[in-house]
């Protein structure tokens, strides 16, 4: 069974956010709230600095704490892919899933429940990749199943340097970012 995950080049991302768009677009997101955002981070000192720009959402943990805090089983993990959703007529907006989330990649909807990324689950029934990944211009993101070693994100961990947000969580996040 496939356990899907992504690889973000953060070499190659400009931070264009055409992967947001894409999200809000695909998934007729309300105005001012988003499933994936762009983060820019500067580390190091003058004259050796790094600026990192990486397209961050939810990390579909493999050891999810929204899922395990979650009072009405809303939040869940799916066989297809082993990816964390959120069935939103179970939902009772209680919050403990976004309190619970190190990542701050859930939030409530307008209509009271608990919303995030999917990879855009429906898009994958019918075989299509993600929406982020599939507008992406600078094609710095890369989907699938992180138990094949053939598959493309696979062969890029392990040629790559990367790290993942918040390892010492201890949630197992399947966003990794290629450095």
């Amino acid at each position: 069974m496939a356990r899907f995950g992504m690889a973000i080049d953060t070499v190659l991302c400009v931070g264009c956010m055409d992967c947001v768009v894409a999200c809000k677009t695909e998934n007729g997101l309300p105005e001012g709230l988003c499933r994936d955002w762009i983060v820019t981070e500067a580390t190091g000192e003058f004259p050796d600095t790094n600026l990192e720009i990486r397209s961050e959402r939810c990390n579909h943990c493999d050891r999810p704490p929204c899922v395990h805090c979650c009072p009405t089983r809303a939040s869940h993990v799916e066989d297809r892919g082993h990816l964390v959703q959120i069935t939103k007529e179970l939902c009772i907006g209680c919050k403990a899933c976004l309190a619970s989330c190190p990542y701050d990649a859930r939030y409530v909807h307008p209509d009271g429940y608990a919303d995030k990324c999917t990879f855009c689950m429906h898009r994958l029934d019918q075989g299509l990749p993600p929406a982020c990944t599939a507008v992406c211009p600078a094609r710095c993101m890369h989907f699938g199943d992180l138990d094949d070693p053939h598959g493309d994100v696979s062969r890029l961990l392990a040629a790559r340097r990367h790290h993942a947000l918040q390892p010492e969580a201890g949630t197992g996040p399947r966003i990794f970012f290629l450095t």
